[in-house]
């Protein structure tokens, strides 16, 4: 999925919602533990009841990893039923020496191979560009760069003062000429509003992957009064706060519901922004 087409699904639905698909087995509704797939048959309910309502999936792959062989087959099913219309996102995290990190893009986006092709991954930067570029080699995927987080211990490294700026101005300076705006995005989080000017001062065109709406207490306000720019820019992720919203048999209708407040209050932003 290009860029253009990202933002067209953007306009239809009037949304910039991604859904984090991150379930762990103790929380999600009791009458599915018995299910052969417990954890995919929550996801495929999660993802059939608000697939109208937001534009990207990102499954983090530490909760499917974490329970074995039986998670990864979860992964695979998880992201074969995701819509193909709909971006979906690896939330991996990965970044190594370059042999390692060309085995990581195979795994996440050569479908051949592994079962799987996501239409992007989360990378971290620090090992540099050498463990970024076999991400890239993949022509129609995208890479997504941390770069300033939401987590409580951001200021340990990014908030680093270097000659140039801070580390994480650093990280989008540098890596935006490894790829341009059509194949690159950031994540910033959306606790961390006051640097929404700052950074895109540093990346005007660029898509950013924006976690920590909802449960974590960023505000979507906030995030798009700096944010937004004229093709949208933003997929605001909410995971906890709209697939736990129930742990009763109605647990996908009501994800629906919290997942479409978030919809309204999207498009209304879009609408005041003339992007649709």
């Amino acid at each position: 999925m290009n860029k253009k087409q990202l933002f067209e699904q953007i306009k239809s639905k009037k949304s910039f919602l991604c859904v984090g698909l991150d379930p762990v087995l103790e929380n999600i509704p009791p009458h599915l533990l018995d299910l052969e797939d417990p954890i995919f048959e929550f996801n495929k309910q999660i993802i059939d009841a608000t697939a109208d309502l937001c534009v990207a999936y990102k499954p983090n792959t530490a909760f499917y990893e974490s329970r074995g062989l039986k998670g990864w087959e979860s992964l695979l099913k998880t992201w074969a039923h995701i819509p193909k219309e709909i971006f979906s996102i690896a939330d991996a995290k990965r970044g190594d020496i370059g042999n390692t990190s060309a085995m990581y893009a195979d795994a996440f986006f050569n479908q051949e191979k592994s079962g799987m092709s996501f239409d992007s991954i989360t990378v971290a930067p620090y090992m540099g560009k050498d463990s970024v570029s076999p991400f890239l080699k993949y022509e129609d995927k995208w890479v997504i760069l941390l770069a300033a987080t939401s987590n409580e211990g951001h200021h340990d490294f990014q908030l680093l003062e270097t000659p140039e700026g801070k580390l994480y101005e650093e990280v989008i300076k540098v890596s935006s000429v490894w790829a341009d705006s059509e194949r690159m995005m950031y994540v910033v989080g959306a606790t961390r509003g006051s640097e929404f000017a700052n950074i895109r001062r540093l990346a005007p065109d660029s898509f950013l992957l924006v976690p920590g709406v909802g449960a974590q207490g960023g505000s979507l306000a906030d995030v798009c009064e700096f944010g937004l720019n004229d093709h949208c820019g933003l997929l605001v992720n909410s995971a906890r706060g709209i697939i736990y919203a129930s742990n009763g048999k109605d647990f996908a209708e009501k994800a629906r519901e919290e997942a479409l407040k978030l919809q309204v209050e999207m498009q209304q932003i879009l609408e005041k922004a003339n992007l649709v």
